[in-house]
């Protein structure tokens, strides 16, 4: 039954990185017991091909470059792929000036395809799907001033 266990953890983290909750749910929902879990988790732990460290810090910079979210959407992401509150501190700890360029970023990739419609159902659309990346309503502001001033001109 143990290498059934180490196969099946084994198969999972083929497809992507997984954090030991993770694992442990998935584990768990395939019926393996709470014992043997944890003895496959903490021996995969061992052998290095399971880090939450390591795992929350690829993870946050996905979140940032690729998914434009901002600190605390970053964080959000982090705690629903099942990352220790601990290890999220430890990782997210950055100012705000990040989230200004990220925003920036952001609004500039999506503004392309906004431009044939009015600018206040410009302003709306991307004010909504930034606070949906968890930034905050000043950011947003400022962000969206800089920029549709900018487009004006």
């Amino acid at each position: 039954m143990q290498n059934k266990a180490k196969q099946y953890a084994l198969k999972l983290l083929s497809y992507r990185g997984r954090s030991e909750k993770e694992l442990k749910d998935r584990m768990t929902r395939k019926g393996f017991s709470d014992t043997l879990i944890s003895s496959t988790i903490d021996h995969l732990i061992n052998l290095g091909f399971v880090n939450d460290v390591s795992l929350a810090e690829s993870l946050k910079r996905e979140a940032t470059a690729n998914k434009f979210f901002s600190r605390n959407g970053a964080r959000r992401y982090l705690l629903n792929r099942g990352i220790p509150r601990d290890v999220i501190h430890t990782v997210c700890d950055q100012d705000g000036e990040e989230d200004l360029q990220n925003a920036q970023r952001y609004i500039e990739k999506k503004f392309r395809g906004l431009k044939t419609f009015p600018p206040a159902t410009v302003k709306r659309r991307l004010y909504a799907q930034l606070l949906r990346r968890g930034y905050s309503p000043e950011t947003i502001s400022t962000v969206l001033k800089n920029t549709l001033s900018n487009e004006e001109d």
